[in-house]
């Protein structure tokens, strides 16, 4: 077990409670994601943390695969998934970069606060593009710590970066722009549906993309 994945193991016990305050955002996003899905789509939500959204939105698509490099996310979100009796969602501890992850077999991927705290996001957003079929979407939100924040917000990112510095924290998060994100996946062959930059508190940026061909 990696530095990174014990961090988000113990960051579990209280992660839907952190997330809380930002529930205007994600209720935004929330309703915004419906408005991209269909009855017949096969989803991927790459890192899915303890499937709160995977579980909202289970009842738009066909089939649902949660992600997440934790284990404890991943028995978490498990448990939500048996409590709403869901049979079309399925939660795996992988990355997306598990080879069982098949190229062009997914109509929508998702990737929810993510692309800020990965090591190598250029080669994240390409595996993304593999997995997805030809006219599929990619559909994310990223915090955009460069953009506008509240004091507070600000305060918080202030005392994580000295804890990443002094490795009390083994991850670091990337301060994005929403053109950074835009730069980041226009690079990789997606055309952009949609954008909005979302603020409350902070600032994220939510954006749909569609890979080039159509979908069988």
């Amino acid at each position: 077990m990696d530095k990174s994945e014990r961090f988000w193991d113990k960051a579990s016990k209280n992660y839907d409670t952190t997330e809380d305050r930002f529930e205007e955002i994600h209720s935004r996003v929330r309703d915004k994601t419906k408005v991209h899905l269909s009855a017949t789509d096969v989803v991927l939500d790459y890192g899915c943390g303890t499937g709160t959204k995977v579980c909202e939105l289970a009842g738009f698509v066909s089939e649902v695969l949660g992600i997440d490099i934790s284990a404890d996310m991943i028995e978490l979100a498990k448990a939500k998934g048996a409590t709403h009796a869901l049979k079309n969602v399925c939660f795996k501890q992988s990355t997306i970069f598990d080879e069982t992850l098949k190229d062009a077999s997914f109509d929508v991927v998702m990737a929810f606060n993510m692309l800020h705290t990965v090591p190598s996001p250029e080669s994240v957003v390409k595996r993304i593009h593999e997995v997805l079929k030809p006219g599929g979407l990619f559909i994310s939100v990223t915090p955009c710590m460069a953009e506008k924040k509240s004091f507070f917000v600000s305060l918080q990112i202030g005392i994580f970066r000295l804890l990443s510095k002094i490795g009390l924290v083994p991850i670091s998060f990337e301060f994005y722009g929403s053109s950074d994100v835009d730069g980041l996946v226009g690079s990789k062959g997606f055309q952009t549906i949609e954008s909005e930059s979302i603020f409350a508190g902070a600032t994220s940026y939510f954006v749909v993309v569609k890979k080039a061909g159509e979908l069988a």
